[in-house]
């Protein structure tokens, strides 16, 4: 690439980030580290009719979470800034008026009552109202009156938006990097409002000039912005600075395939659908994702490297991506799958780090962790576990005896097991080496030597220390919990079952 790859993420600070531009974030990043270019963070709140505090602050711990900081963005290597669209709006006034100047754009007077008289009577006669090339002349612009007037009706501080003066009867033949050649008729698009009196530039002109004076070199950014590429082209045409490529990315569908997924989707289907907590609402952060889970579940939404491998550092997935294998047809979300990576990721996890997690979970339970191997039972069960929050449940009875029977298990508890073992409590009672190597080699040995059956005694022999037939390696479990536990819950099971 000829220039500098410089990218961008620019959410408007209006709640908490979805998934959706979690993923725009992410594919921004690769693709700018990929390229030894610059990623950065724009944070657009020119309307702060929908300015929700906090948001700003959530969006950049989020992606510090995540692993992908932008290399500049508000407070942080500001070589264009300010990053924050609200404190650059002294700019925006003068691009208008250049528009203006040249021709590209014109004021409209007209009232949001007039506007909303003219909609109505449109679809009475089964019409939609478009504000272009069509009417603008017919309507309150400055296109159909002196300039003398528009300035006196400004001066007198009447409201006025300013329009681009989209062209008549051009086809746009454009190039999207995802979709290849798309093409728009000029004369089916509305003149957008680019500027308002109130001092406050929309969102089309407030992003255009800003990707230009921060020499952004693509735009990456959802599907549902393709429809305004044709308006961003023209207005870069406009003010006669070169477009950036531009890409759009596939988007995410509910579970079922079905629409855009939404933040009802997932209130709906109990899971998250936005990085971290926000008020009420858990995010991945808080249903114990883990953050590399996370990013390799993301990438794989819409894009692959053309082989069959799904786990991708991040570090591989920078050099393995690229734009041109983003699909365009949209990714369905299958939360299934992201707890598929997020085991994935947990297993391969440091045990001594996984013991430190989950020891805040036995301390809330009244466990006093200093007495027990934390490490070494997490070890031993963390091939069973999705979330580090599965793992009281797949543990509970290292640290205490259980106080009821799996129904369905007690059924291999028979007429002659009691005996079996009373007999087992005296083996163990005699074992000096109390390690499971050790202790699964002599009890093996009693059995073999009394021609007992293994299913008689190992059975029933776990029922008693786990209350259920589940659980790791039997002589692992026999071991941490030591021989005087053990004794003591086979005797309670004798005189329970």
């Amino acid at each position: 690439m000829s220039k500098q790859v410089r990218v961008r993420f620019a959410p408007s600070p209006t709640g908490a980030l979805h998934i959706g531009g979690v993923r725009t974030a992410l594919f921004n990043y690769l693709f700018a580290k990929k390229h030894n270019g610059v990623f950065y963070l724009r944070i657009e709140d020119t309307d702060q009719t929908r300015f929700v505090p906090g948001a700003e602050a959530y969006i950049m711990e989020a992606l510090e979470w995540l692993g992908i900081s932008p290399d500049e963005t508000v407070g942080k290597n500001e070589k264009f800034g300010p990053y924050r669209q609200s404190e650059r709006k002294e700019l925006y006034k003068n691009y208008a008026d250049k528009l203006i100047n040249s021709g590209w754009a014109y004021y409209a007077f007209d009232t949001p009552e007039s506007l909303t008289a003219l909609r109505k009577e449109h679809e009475t006669q089964r019409k939609t109202f478009i504000y272009n090339h069509t009417n603008r002349e017919k309507l309150d612009t400055s296109l159909v009156i002196s300039a003398e007037e528009v300035s006196k009706r400004i001066e007198n501080g009447e409201h006025y938006v300013i329009r681009f003066k989209t062209p008549v009867d051009e086809t746009l033949h454009l190039t999207d990097i995802i979709r290849g050649d798309v093409k728009f008729e000029t004369s089916l698009l509305d003149d957008k409002v680019l500027f308002k009196s109130d001092g406050m530039p929309t969102y089309h002109l407030a992003n255009i000039v800003d990707d230009h004076l921060m020499e952004t070199s693509h735009v990456i950014r959802g599907e549902e912005w393709l429809p305004s590429m044709p308006l961003h082209v023209l207005l870069y045409r406009a003010f006669g600075w070169d477009a950036p490529e531009f890409a759009h990315l596939p988007l995410i569908l509910k579970p079922d395939g079905k629409g855009k997924l939404s933040k009802r989707d997932g209130e709906i289907g109990g899971f998250p659908v936005f990085p971290l907590d926000w008020k009420e609402l858990k995010g991945f952060k808080g249903d114990g994702y883990l953050p590399d889970a996370l990013i390799n579940f993301l990438a794989l939404l819409g894009w692959n490297d053309g082989t069959e491998k799904e786990l991708f550092s991040l570090k591989e997935l920078v050099e393995a991506f690229d734009l041109n294998r983003v699909h365009k047809a949209g990714a369905r979300f299958d939360i299934e799958k992201a707890k598929w990576f997020n085991h994935q990721y947990l297993i391969k996890q440091n045990d001594a780090d996984l013991a430190k997690s989950f020891s805040p979970i036995l301390i809330e339970k009244g466990i006093d962790v200093s007495k027990y191997d934390v490490t070494r039972i997490v070890s031993l069960i963390k091939e069973r576990a999705n979330f580090v929050s599965d793992f009281w449940d797949l543990t509970d009875f290292f640290f205490q005896a259980p106080t009821s029977y799996d129904e369905k298990a007690s059924k291999n508890w028979k007429e002659e097991t009691p005996a079996l073992m009373q007999e087992l409590i005296s083996t163990l009672e005699y074992i000096d080496g109390f390690d499971s190597a050790n202790i699964e080699a002599i009890v093996k040995d009693w059995l073999t030597k009394n021609e007992i059956g293994m299913g008689k005694v190992m059975q029933p022999f776990r029922l008693s220390l786990v209350g259920a037939l589940k659980g790791p390696h039997l002589f692992d479990i026999v071991e941490i919990i030591g021989k005087e536990e053990t004794i003591s819950r086979i005797q309670k099971a004798i005189a329970t079952l």
